[in-house]
């Protein structure tokens, strides 16, 4: 709506927690069953209509030229204080502040870096190079098509970054809490298995189309479309926020407060407020990167100790919370170290930047490992509590 950005964050952390904090599981469940349906219709119309009006070019238009050029005269609006990069000299009709003075007309942008102020606009004329952030880097047709991950715009060990990727996509989705935490709505394995199913394929998809309807239809049509659009997406960001909210205030409630509505509410409220304040602190980075740490942490802690607490009777807790303290500290360390600067290029931006292909062994192993050596630890149970764990429910044993 062209607000500030912490006011943004503030708005989404005060609506979670304070939904969380007065309806608990049972309330959050139904907003989630609402989510779920505006964020399908906000998902389906608009992806009907684009069918509609959009023509996808020839594949061949892949290998334009970069940056490209505008085909009419457009007006580049700028919300953010930015530093752009102008391919060659253009004389633009500029309105705000640029290289620090105030501009209102004609203006000749030499070829090079140049300083626009925010809430300033620059309109190029038909035929001028569009002009990029000084922070993009711009990538050729080879390198779009290329399959492997790239780190800052560099091919630094692209392989072992796309594997680092890949390990976090997939084994952290095991051990996302806000997906662990709607087992606890199912009253059986079958409705468990029916709705991993249905959570997972139906949780990343929502802003694909986000930008669209807006561009391809014109007028009111594409804009409704556009806020429908938008609506899904928010729908997106209150669900997967009140999922996290409501795990962590679970777990801390009924571990560390003594457990009772009062502890889960007052639980509820401390995270809501922690997670706002740093929603605060990392404005700076993109959506992608922070969902990708997230997934890379997941995978490094709560995916070994489920996979090994589920299928391998030898683990021990010892073995546990040292593979959770190892593994998971080791991706959070990594996090930070790249929040603060660190790894800007070669082995470094690979391992820090995507943390999951070090710290992902690092936890099945040092699992593995513990728990080989405090064998006399194990529970004498544990294979009643495997069977438990495998067998359907209606031969288990009692």
């Amino acid at each position: 709506l062209g607000g500030p950005y912490w006011l943004g964050v503030v708005a989404l952390g005060t609506v979670v927690t304070i939904g969380i904090a007065s309806g608990g599981m049972k309330g959050i469940t139904i907003v989630q069953a609402f989510q779920f349906w505006l964020k399908l219709t906000a998902i389906a119309v608009p992806a009907l209509f684009l069918l509609i009006y959009f023509h996808h070019p020839a594949f061949s238009s892949l290998r334009g030229e970069a940056p490209p050029t505008f085909a009419t005269a457009t007006t580049v609006k700028f919300p953010d204080a930015e530093q752009v990069d102008v391919q060659s000299p253009v004389t633009v009709e500029a309105y705000g502040v640029v290289d620090g003075m105030h501009r209102h007309g004609p203006l000749l942008l030499a070829a090079g870096s140049t300083s626009v102020g925010a809430g300033s606009s620059l309109r190029f004329p038909a035929g001028a190079k569009a002009p990029t952030l000084a922070s993009t880097v711009l990538l050729n047709a080879s390198e779009w098509e290329s399959p492997l991950v790239r780190i800052n715009g560099i091919a630094d060990h692209p392989l072992a970054a796309t594997y680092g990727v890949v390990l976090a996509t997939f084994l952290g989705a095991l051990g996302l809490p806000h997906i662990l935490v709607r087992f606890y709505t199912n009253p059986d394995g079958a409705a468990a298995r029916k709705t991993t199913a249905v959570v997972l394929l139906t949780g990343q998809t929502d802003s694909v189309v986000l930008a669209l309807p807006r561009l391809v239809g014109s007028g009111a049509p594409g804009a409704a479309l556009a806020a429908l659009t938008a609506g899904g997406a928010f729908a997106a960001f209150l669900s997967t926020s009140s999922g996290l909210l409501i795990s962590m205030s679970g777990a801390l409630s009924h571990d560390l407060m003594g457990k009772g509505v009062r502890a889960f509410r007052t639980s509820a409220l401390v995270s809501g407020l922690v997670a706002t304040a740093c929603g605060l602190v990392v404005a700076g980075d993109g959506i992608n990167v922070l969902v990708g740490w997230a997934f890379a942490i997941a995978a490094s802690s709560l995916c070994p100790l489920l996979l090994l607490g589920i299928w391998w009777p030898g683990l021990t807790w010892k073995g546990a919370l040292a593979g959770l303290v190892l593994g998971g500290g080791a991706a959070s360390f990594a996090v930070l170290a790249t929040m603060l600067g660190a790894g800007k290029s070669g082995w470094p931006a690979v391992l820090l930047g995507e943390p999951a292909i070090l710290a992902v062994p690092l936890a099945f192993l040092t699992m593995v490992g513990v728990s080989k050596l405090t064998r006399s630890s194990l529970p004498p149970n544990v294979t009643a509590k495997l069977l438990a764990l495998h067998l359907p429910e209606a031969v288990r044993p009692t």
